[in-house]
Order: structure tokens, then sequence, then C-alpha cells
């Protein structure tokens, strides 16, 4: 059974959906922890100052995380892989110790700089905490600054594992990565507070390095550090990921100036704000994250042989099968928010009112669910084809579009009454107080549509002919998930009159049900379409692609 484990884990993934599905399927599994850690948070902390606390020391080792650790990025090295594997061996090891030992001393200086000045940022960041609390976000924070070393490592590790096409292996390294978090709650947090989910998370990015270094030593490419640098080799990739650096930091410069607005309001504010974006990102998890991680390596071996064709025509079929997914999952989202909150989250302290105000920014965050999901393939098309300025120009843009309409709709729903009726009444919360921070989550939706409109059309006027390798499986989408949400909503009315839905059981029960006969609809109004996606992934499904076997190292295309 053991070997059979690490034979699955160590075997070659062969097309673009056998990788997507494996990777869709561990994401959905790692998603179950994720559901348990907050289930977990929210069960022992509630949304209240403790975890509004732990949620804004977060904020800061994360941005180093994705600023600093992008260096040694998927998106960023796995041309460089390919590129020196084709030199040779050496060649190879000699780039992964130039890129190891050059992260190595970028990382340490960064996070000791940032270990000292926390006082000043935190301050600058979160005024609305108490200075008791503000002094536990700082040393928390301090805690937390492990993890963006630990988990750039294991960064520059999943490049090597995905360039050799084991997609297992880099599945697992969330799924353990949330695991390791949940022992910190379960059996730290218990006695240390908010202190003990950090060393949880110190713990999980751990076991997400750890468990791709086997696979690395067996090809002979764990780093070693050396301070004996190619400067040039340093340059090309930093000219590389510069771009995409500046363009990531724009997401977590994003997320920090939220959760900052978000400390200003109401006390819990901030643990809402990251509880309903935790449950959005699901999708993004599973769909986005999955497909656009699998098309990646394809995406660049065919612009390195200049095969625009083959270039353009998997990021059409990537694009229609996210479309094909997400779509539907985001009806769902909207309609069953309430029954997918109070299940994943209503326990202990987190009470009814939390749940409530939880599944109205949910709904808010899904409605740009598959826009979120196409910008990461959009962004990876881009960098595949060295087009790294253009996604970070556009999400400049959108960012600031992010800071004027968080801003702007806040000063509208305090100063309007007719709004914060609208809104309120719109969400079912209009008799709950302190819903302003619905807006950051209505602000959040805006700038990911606007930024993902832009790409598009941006990806359009280069490599003409996508939008309407994807027409069809747009309006199927937009058309079948319209009917499933009407099925749902529906189908909550009628289970409601006989399913007690005062217990956790019978909400379950309420939205699963109503979940799977707007599921069984969508098939059947997909089938009578004859979708193609719907057939293809049938196929795929069929050809039980967890038994793939070893093929060509260069997947082929759907």
């Amino acid at each position: 059974m053991v070997r059979k484990f690490f034979g699955f884990l160590y075997r070659e993934t062969g097309t673009i959906n056998q990788a997507a599905l494996l990777l869709g399927l561990f994401a959905f599994f790692s998603q179950v922890l994720a559901f348990l850690r907050d289930r977990l948070l929210a069960h022992i902390f509630g949304a209240g100052t403790e975890l509004d606390i732990y949620y804004a020391a977060f904020r800061i080792p994360d941005f180093i995380f994705v600023t600093v650790a992008s260096v040694v990025s998927l998106s960023v090295l796995i041309p460089f892989i390919i590129e020196e594997e084709s030199r040779g061996p050496e060649a190879l090891r000699s780039f992964i110790n130039n890129i190891f030992s050059f992260f190595s001393i970028l990382i340490i200086i960064i996070s000791g700089l940032t270990f000292f000045l926390m006082p000043v940022v935190s301050k600058v960041l979160f005024k609305g905490f108490s200075d008791s609390a503000l002094t536990e976000v700082i040393f928390i924070s301090r805690i937390l600054l492990l993890s963006p070393v630990i988990l750039g490592f294991s960064n520059l590790l999943g490049s090597l594992v995905q360039a050799y096409n084991r997609f297992a292996i880099y599945a697992l390294a969330p799924l353990l990565y949330n695991a390791g978090i949940i022992v910190g709650i379960i059996f730290i947090a218990t006695h240390l507070g908010v202190m003990g989910v950090a060393i949880g998370i110190i713990i999980g990015a751990s076991l997400h390095a750890l468990v791709q270094v086997p696979f690395v030593i067996k090809q002979g490419l764990l780093p070693r550090f050396s301070l004996k640098f190619n400067f040039a080799l340093i340059v090309r990739v930093v000219k590389i990921s510069m771009p995409r650096t500046l363009t990531l930091s724009m997401s977590a410069i994003s997320m920090i100036f939220l959760v900052s607005l978000a400390s200003l309001m109401s006390t819990g504010s901030i643990s809402i704000l990251s509880f309903s974006f935790n449950l959005q990102s699901v999708p993004l998890s599973i769909i986005g994250v999955s497909y656009s991680l699998a098309v990646f390596p394809t995406l660049s071996r065919r612009f390195k042989e200049n095969n625009l064709d083959a270039f353009r025509a998997q990021m059409i079929v990537t694009a229609r099968f996210i479309i094909f997914w997400s779509l539907p999952i985001s009806a769902l989202f909207i309609v069953l928010r309430a029954q997918i909150v109070r299940v994943v989250l209503g326990s202990g302290l987190f009470g009814w009112d939390d749940t409530r105000l939880t599944a109205a920014a949910l709904a808010l965050f899904a409605v740009s669910s598959m826009f979120q999901c196409l910008l990461l393939l959009f962004i990876r098309g881009f960098y595949s084809a060295g087009f790294t300025k253009t996604p970070f120009f556009i999400n400049l843009i959108s960012t600031f579009i992010l800071f004027l309409g968080a801003w702007g709709l806040v000063q509208i729903f305090y100063f309007s009454l007719e709004f914060r009726y609208f809104i309120g009444a719109l969400l079912k919360v209009e008799d709950l107080p302190d819903t302003v921070v619905l807006m950051l989550s209505l602000s959040f939706s805006i700038a990911t549509i606007i930024n993902c409109i832009v790409h598009w059309m941006a990806f359009e006027r280069i490599f003409g002919g996508f939008s309407r390798g994807i027409a069809r499986t747009v309006f199927e989408g937009l058309g079948t998930s319209v009917i499933m949400g009407t099925v749902a909503y529906a189908g909550l009315n009628i289970f409601a009159t006989f399913i007690d839905n005062s217990s956790l059981l019978g909400i379950f029960l309420q939205g699963l049900l109503s979940g799977l006969i707007s599921l069984g609809a969508g098939i059947v109004i997909l089938f009578a379409l004859k979708s193609r996606e719907l057939s293809e992934i049938w196929n795929v499904v069929h050809g039980k692609f967890w038994k793939t076997k070893i093929i060509a190292a260069d997947p082929e295309i759907v």
C-alpha cells in the first residue's frame, strides 16, 4: 500500500485535464482541511478581537512571501529550468544552486529588517487596534516571518517538481500545510491563544517543503548554498521576476489595505472579511489555480517552440474548462451562501449574526469568482509568452481602482441611507449593525472584474481569436448557471418546509439536497446543449485519470 501511494505521487501526469483534475482533487482535500481549520478558529475565537489580531498579523509576512519569494516561483523558474535542463544536468544543478543561494541571502535580509521595523509598520497600518492588541499583532507577525523563508524554499522545490510533471507531490504540499495549522490550533492554540495558530503555520510551512525534498534528492537537484554567484544568470532571473513581483505585490497590498480599513470598523470586521475571503477562494484554489498551474509548463514549451497556434489553442481549451466549472459554482455559492457559512463556521463563539454577515460578504466575493480564475490563466499566459510587464501595469491600475472604490463605497455607505438599505435588503442583513465591511468585498469584486476584462482585451489584441474560441462556453455557462441558481433557490424553499434548519444537520441537508438537485439540472441542460466540456470531462473521469500511466514529458494538448 505504501509503495503504491509513493508510486502514485512520483508518477508523471499526462494531459492538461488529467493534471488539472489531479491538482483539483488534492486542492479539494486541502480545502476540506481549510474548512476544518476555519471552523476550529471560529469555534474557539469567534469573530472577535483575538482573531482580528491573528489575521492582521498574518498580512505583513504574507506580503514578504508574495513579493520576495516570487523570485523562486513556478511562473518565473519553470521556463529557466526547461532551458537549463536542455543543456545538461550540470547546467541545471548550477542554476538551482545559484538561485537558492541568492534567495537565501535576500529573504534573510528582508525578514531581518522587517523584524526590527514591525512596530512602526504595524502602527501605520492597523490604527484601529488598542495598544495592547497592537503589541500582540507585532509579536505574532515577528513569529510568522519564518513562514516566507520556509515557503520560499518550498517554492523552489515546487518549481522542480512541476517542471518534471510530478503534480501529485506538488498538490500534496498545501494539504500538509493546512494539516500543520490544524495541529497548531488543536494542540497549541488552546493553551497559547492565537500565538499557537502562528506556530501551526510554521509547522505547516515546514511540511509543505519537506514533502517535496525526497523527489528533488532523487533527481540529484537538492540546492546547495554557495557564495559564488553567476551574476549574469541572477540578473536574467530578476529581470523576469521583477515585473511579476511587482504584479503580485499589488494583490498583497490590496489585501493589506482592506484589512487596514477593516481595523477601523467594528470588532470582528477583519475576521468577517478574512473568513468570507477564505471561503470564496475555494473555486479559485480548486479551479483557477489547478488549471493555470497544470497548463503553464505546456504554454511555456509551446511559446518557446514558436508554435503560436498551439499556444492559443491551449489557452482557449483551459479557459473553456475554467468557465465551465466556475460559473455554476459561483451561482451555487451565491444562493447557498448561508448554508455554506453555517455548516463550515457555525460553531462555538461564531453566532448567527456573524454567519449572516459572512454569508453576505461571501456572495459579493463570489460575483467575481470566474474572473479571479481567468485572471490567473491570463497572467500565466502572459508570463509564458514573456510579456511580464503587461500584467503589472494592468494590476497597478486595478489596485488604484480598488483603493478608490473601497474608500468611496465606504463613504457612500455611511452617508447614503438609501444605498445602505438597498445593500442590506439585497443581502438580507438590513437589520444588522456595522455592515459597512460588505463594502470591502464589493470593491474587491468590482476591481477584479475590471482587472480581468482588461487582461482579456490585452490578450485578445496580442493573440487574436481567443474570445471567439470560448464564446459558446460563456453563453452556455451563463444560461446554465442562472437555471441552476433558480433551481437551488426553489429547493431551499421546498426543503425548508419539512427539514429542521435550526440544527446543523438540517442546514447541511437543506443545502446539500438543493445543491444536488441544482447540479442535476445543470448536467441535464449541458447534456441537451451537447456541451464539449461535459463530454471531455466525462472521458477523462471515465478513463481513471488517477491511474494515468507514465508518458512523455511534454503534456499533449487536449
